[in-house]
């Protein structure tokens, strides 16, 4: 069928056509125009496109919109059409709002995904943003599609117990992009639910952009690259946070930024050590040490028990030490509480206030996490430790293959030891105690590691990181 022209027709009849929503177009019976008209219209309306070949028709060359199956079916058709009622509605403010979906788990998903929707919200307040995320990114400003802050395991036999809640969330969020497309979608790492995901949209709704901002931590520790490949293949950009990260994805062709570590901009608004201390009514004469054993409900079977005993051997051996211990979630207080008093520690649980309890401590005992990365801005010595089921660990090393040089994120960023880190059997009460000893006792010891940490936050970029991953998220599609 040939092709009838709309060059005839005025410019403000094409502003009216270029001003609709897809939800007023309708490309299967409509009016023809040119696929060069409509390719205009495509990307100033913000659809995906790619530099292909120019393509001439007559006189006139126009970009190619092969990239995406939608896009190449609108144009191919040539055609549109708007819907139209005898009573129709006038268009709403909601349809002006940029749509954005962020998708992550865990308490450092939730406490990422704030930060980068507090710093959206600072470039372009027009936002609509839908999360599966906790309640810091509810208060940041994002209507929660499900609460997915308590989701999270390390190790095969720990994540047995989130497989359903996981599908649950994963079959919600489909149905839920189904019918409501966004301008762009944001995963924050989370494999276990954002690459299930990610294929889907590639699948079924492959005009959505994806930005991958902080990529699953498997470019660390596995030898197979399928997790990160998968990461590539769903991924329009690719935001990291690590320089290690971002060439390693770059070398597997990933679409990638170095923005830097959002911890940066957190820490930048932290109290003082003395501002601190006084808030948490630590004497002068006291040693504060900060317990952070768990962010994860794995992590109090296997975890908080050690560093209990070690904290209890701790004590035995100095009078003048008090212990202080952030709740990450309020779902943990009670079982904390219940350890704490079975071995006797002189310790208070404060939630919401970890910043405050790290800068004002002398020491951390910390689990392996995020949170390593903000005691070594707030220059603490730490101990770092962590443990797994022993079957995890067994099928790990014998069947694929484990291997990791670090697990924390101060030696991640430097691929050197900057704090020591006690792996499954090397994490007993007796070793916490002797690393902690030295830390604590130890002038020159406890001297390098704070030299250590300013070479390890030139690594981790200016501030303003948040501020740059929003950025790069909004231009994708403005």
């Amino acid at each position: 069928m040939s092709k009838k022209s709309i060059s005839s027709k005025s410019e403000t009849d094409w502003k009216k056509l270029d001003a609709m929503t897809d939800e007023e177009i309708d490309f299967s019976d409509c009016p023809e125009i040119t696929p060069q008209q409509f390719a205009k219209s495509v990307v100033r309306r913000g659809l995906p496109v790619e530099n292909n070949k120019q393509q001439t028709t007559n006189t006139s060359t126009t970009r190619s919109l092969s990239a995406r199956p939608e896009t190449r079916r609108r144009v191919a058709e040539g055609q549109c059409r708007q819907q139209t009622t005898n009573n129709k509605q006038p268009t709403t403010n909601n349809q002006q709002l940029m749509k954005i979906f962020i998708s992550t788990g865990e308490v450092s998903g939730d406490l990422q995904g704030a930060l980068l929707i507090s710093a959206l919200k600072r470039l372009n307040n027009d936002l609509e943003i839908v999360a599966l995320g906790g309640d810091r990114m509810a208060a940041a400003g994002a209507t929660l599609l499900g609460q997915t802050a308590a989701i999270g395991s390390v190790g095969l036999v720990e994540s047995l117990p989130f497989i359903w809640p996981t599908f649950l969330h994963q079959r919600r969020a489909k149905k839920y992009l189904r019918e409501n497309p966004p301008d762009v979608v944001v995963f924050i790492d989370y494999p276990a639910l954002n690459l299930s995901l990610g294929s889907y949209l590639r699948k079924y709704l492959p005009q959505v952009p994806i930005v991958y901002y902080i990529a699953p931590q498997n470019w660390v520790w596995s030898p197979n690259t399928s997790t990160a490949k998968s990461v590539v293949k769903i991924s329009d950009r690719l935001l990291a946070i690590f320089p290690e990260e971002a060439r390693y994805f770059q070398a597997l062709g990933g679409n990638v930024n170095w923005v830097g570590h959002p911890l940066v901009d957190r820490m930048a608004t932290a109290p003082t050590r003395e501002f601190a201390r006084t808030e948490l009514g630590i004497g002068k004469d006291q040693l504060a040490i900060a317990l952070l054993p768990a962010s994860r409900q794995q992590e109090i079977q296997y975890l908080l028990p050690v560093i209990c005993s070690a904290a209890q051997q701790l004590q035995a051996k100095l009078p003048n030490v008090r212990f202080v211990i952030p709740i990450s979630l309020p779902t943990y207080r009670e079982k904390i509480a219940a350890m704490v008093e079975e071995y006797g520690l002189q310790a208070t649980l404060l939630e919401g206030k970890t910043k405050e309890i790290i800068a004002a401590a002398d020491l951390a005992i910390s689990k392996s996490g995020t949170v390593n990365l903000e005691i070594a801005l707030l220059k603490v010595p730490q101990v770092v430790l962590y443990r797994v089921n022993p079957a995890t660990i067994w099928i790990a090393r014998k069947v694929l293959k484990f291997s990791i040089s670090f697990m924390s994120p101060p030696n991640l960023v430097l691929m050197k030891s900057i704090v020591p880190e006690l792996l499954q059997e090397q994490a007993t009460p007796d070793r916490i105690v002797a690393e902690s000893w030295e830390l604590l006792f130890n002038q020159d010891r406890r001297e390098q590691m704070l030299r250590d940490y300013e070479e390890m936050k030139e690594g981790l970029g200016e501030v303003g990181v948040c501020d740059r991953a929003a950025k790069a998220i909004i231009d994708l599609v403005s």
